[in-house]
């Protein structure tokens, strides 16, 4: 996610939901017309939208919740069809399926890319073909490939990763901790790292002094932790980047019979959320990124496709830009968050 992401608007789905009429402002000048008089969308049934939905393919438990939170939302409205495809993580399969999306004429276009970077000039070709997008979490090279941006706080999750552990270990002097990364090849793996670094400056008694890239994977986590385990003998936090990944670390945890420190995930699986409630493991908080931001994602591609803005919003229109906080969840707020951990 880029720099101007962070200091975007932060909307959680509540806040950008089309569930309630925006009022228009009015002045107590009788003659003179309201601020804004085209509405907000609303669940009231409107204008006919079809949405074209193109992501990668739902290996991972994240991946597999943005398709079901796609789904669930635009079955909520009558006036929107949902075109969704099988998803693909081939970079040619994937601008195959846009391009058939785009020769159906839909409305509009929701596209998750497998690579951000490498599907610029599907983004690109269905703009120019009048077809909006709406790009979800990993961005486009070119900002004129989208029209609307919807995605979480990477570097932001790194931020929170880091001041939760950097506020348990604060009192702990020469404390150490160690990293569990995502794909070093994809950039919002940059920003969770960066994020991590830049929180850990505010605690000059912690040091970072290992770090290990996985693949979002069950296996790969097992793997890259199972090394990190052998190489550092006594660490007091981890922080891994990734729940799914985070399954493997913790059995490669159990098998090497290691304990004393504290774990810190990331988006929100509901095994980790799981863990933290039972309270029986080094696991004891993860940092959302929330997949309910494509619920967020088909709102806004309803709104836009029916020419109307978003409920507390003045404008016309929707927003350039839309991203999610990356609450940090820990047994304090389990209770809360737990029905949105994904499977």
């Amino acid at each position: 996610m880029p720099e101007t992401s962070r200091r975007g608007l932060l909307f959680g789905t509540a806040a950008i939901s089309a569930g309630a009429l925006l009022t228009a402002c009015t002045s107590n000048e009788k003659d003179e017309p309201a601020a804004n008089n085209e509405p907000a969308a609303d669940d009231k049934p409107g204008k006919p939208v079809t949405i074209g939905f193109a992501g990668p393919q739902a290996d991972h438990g994240w991946l597999n919740a943005i398709n079901e939170n796609a789904r669930n939302q635009a079955k909520k409205y009558s006036d929107v069809t949902l075109d969704i495809t099988e998803g693909s993580n081939d970079t040619a399969a994937q601008i195959g399926q846009i391009d058939a999306l785009i020769n159906k004429k839909v409305d509009v276009l929701v596209i998750l890319p497998a690579d951000g970077k490498a599907l610029t000039q599907a983004g690109l070709k269905a703009m120019r073909a009048g077809i909006p997008v709406i790009n979800l979490d990993r961005i486009f090279a070119d900002p004129q490939a989208f029209r609307c941006y919807v995605g979480g706080d990477n570097y932001g999750m790194g931020v929170n990763a880091g001041n939760y552990i950097g506020e348990k270990l604060k009192d702990k002097a020469n404390a150490t901790v160690i990293e569990l990364s995502g794909p070093d090849s994809l950039e919002l793996t940059k920003q969770r790292t960066q994020g991590f670094d830049d929180a850990l400056k505010n605690y000059p008694n912690i040091k970072k002094v290992a770090r290990q890239a996985a693949d979002f994977t069950v296996e790969s986590g097992q793997a890259k932790m199972a090394q990190l385990l052998q190489a550092q003998s006594k660490f007091d936090a981890l922080w891994n980047h990734d729940d799914d990944q985070g399954v493997g670390a913790l059995r490669a945890i159990d098998q090497a019979g290691r304990d004393g420190f504290l774990m810190v995930g990331g988006a929100g699986a509901k095994s980790a959320m799981d863990a933290i409630k039972a309270d029986n493991s080094v696991l004891k908080a993860t940092v959302l990124y929330p997949p309910i931001m494509a619920s967020s994602a088909i709102d806004l591609a309803r709104a836009l496709g029916q020419g109307k803005g978003i409920t507390g919003m003045a404008g016309l229109e929707i927003p350039a830009q839309v991203t999610l906080f990356s609450a940090v969840v820990d047994k304090t707020n389990i209770d809360e968050y737990l029905p949105q951990g994904f499977s």
